[in-house]
């Protein structure tokens, strides 16, 4: 995957080394190069001077062969600019942006964009937005054989019906995070762009399941 990061921060710089060791592509956008250090001398990816919505900025950071992007600067008007940017003008749906105003956080998560916001920050919490392998244990029992994970979904899940999709993966979804609250499905209940998606599986079928919503789902 190519994933782009606008922010070189600690956050960012901490998001851009974990993504490289995964194996990813990377490209930092910063307008401060001397934020670029944070990388340290080992980083290999791309590091562009800018601002993540100048259409020019995100060419060169490679925005036409991203697969995610995620907006972490100290700005939150300037996160949610580029986001939307990156979603409405290159069609890149896997974006995230740091948010400081929790109240705004909600705003914007009903503008399709997820969002992060500080009091419950981590860069861990971006990388399972943006990894199909991304997925994180939020509970396992003691011998190992069953967890609750929170999952990475394919944006071409959005619109099913979250009962629909667990007949479909053959494993309990028990509830999703939906503007920060938890919500157990009913019936009728139908996955959004920016729900958090909780898994209840045995442990040899997280990278079975990692594999199966990374993609689109299957067509029936």
């Amino acid at each position: 995957m190519h994933i782009i990061i606008m922010g070189c921060g600690r956050v960012g710089a901490s998001l851009a080394k974990s993504l490289e060791k995964r194996g990813h592509s990377v490209a930092v956008i910063d307008v401060d190069v001397d934020s670029f250090r944070r990388l340290g001398p080992d980083f290999r990816g791309r590091t562009v001077k800018g601002v993540g919505f100048d259409r020019e900025v995100l060419a060169e950071a490679g925005i036409r062969e991203a697969d995610g992007f995620a907006a972490v600067s100290s700005g939150d008007n300037s996160n949610i600019l580029a986001a939307r940017v990156v979603r409405e003008q290159f069609g890149v749906h896997n974006v995230v942006a740091r948010i400081y105003d929790q109240g705004r956080a909600e705003v914007y998560e009903r503008l399709g964009i997820p969002t992060v916001a500080t009091v419950r920050w981590a860069a861990n919490q971006v990388l399972r937005r943006l990894l199909p392998e991304g997925s994180e244990p939020v509970w396992r029992d003691p011998a190992g054989l069953v967890r609750l994970v929170q999952m990475h979904t394919h944006h071409d899940w959005v619109g099913r019906k979250v009962h629909a999709i667990q007949s479909q993966v053959g494993t309990p979804l028990p509830f999703v995070v939906r503007f920060g609250k938890g919500v157990v499905p009913d019936s009728d209940t139908i996955l959004q762009d920016g729900d958090l998606l909780f898994v209840a599986c045995s442990t040899e079928r997280v990278s079975e399941l990692e594999a199966i919503f990374a993609r689109p789902p299957a067509r029936h």
